[in-house]
C-alpha cells in the first residue's frame, strides 16, 4: 500500500509540471499539525480542468477559476467544506477554513487551516474530493505531525480513515 501511495505521489508531482492532459484524476494534500498555533495546516493541489468541471456541476454557468470576483473562491470553499472533513479522534467535527487559491501550471493550490480545541493525537479524515465526478479519482494525503510522516490514499469506497500520530 505504501508503495502504491508513493508511486501515485510521484505520478501526481510529475503531472503538475506543465502537461495539460492527464490520463488519471487525483489531488495531493499536504497536512501539517502545528501544535504551537493549535491548528492543522493544509495545502490541496487540484488539476484546474477537473476542479472547474466539479465546481460547475449544478451551477447555472460554468465555473472558471480565473474569473474576477468572489464566486470562484466561494464555490471552492463550499465544496472543500463538503468533501474534505476532519474530526477529532472522539468524532467532534472541526471547521475547515479555506484561506485562498493559487494557480500553478495546470493546477491550483487551495490553502486551508483547521483550528483545534487543544492538543490532539490524531484525526478522523474524510477526503472525498471529486469522487462524485471521476470514478478513478485518487486523493493522496501526506501527513506531517509530531515528527511523524505518513501517507494515506483515498478513493471511491475508501473515503475515510483514522490517522494517529
Amino acid at each position: 500500500m505504501r508503495l502504491l501511495v508513493l508511486l501515485a505521489a510521484l505520478l501526481l508531482s510529475s503531472s503538475f509540471t506543465g502537461a495539460t492532459f492527464h490520463a488519471y484524476h487525483s489531488t495531493l494534500t499536504e497536512l501539517r499539525y502545528n501544535p504551537a498555533k493549535k491548528q492543522l495546516e493544509l495545502s490541496v493541489k487540484v488539476f484546474t480542468d477537473d476542479f472547474e468541471k466539479t465546481l460547475s456541476q449544478g451551477q447555472p454557468a460554468a465555473v472558471n477559476l480565473t474569473d474576477a470576483g468572489p464566486r470562484p473562491l466561494a464555490l471552492a470553499t463550499a465544496y472543500v467544506q463538503r468533501t474534505l472533513q476532519i474530526r477529532t479522534p472522539a468524532g467532534a467535527p472541526l471547521q475547515v477554513q479555506v484561506l485562498g487559491l493559487q494557480a500553478e501550471n495546470d493546477g491550483y493550490w487551495l490553502y486551508c487551516k483547521v483550528p483545534l480545541p487543544g492538543p490532539i493525537a490524531g484525526i478522523q479524515l474524510r477526503q472525498g474530493m471529486m469522487l462524485e465526478v471521476f470514478g478513478d479519482e485518487m486523493n493522496i494525503v501526506n501527513i506531517d505531525a509530531n515528527g511523524k510522516k505518513q501517507s494515506a490514499l483515498f478513493r471511491a469506497g475508501h473515503e475515510q480513515e483514522t490517522i494517529n500520530w
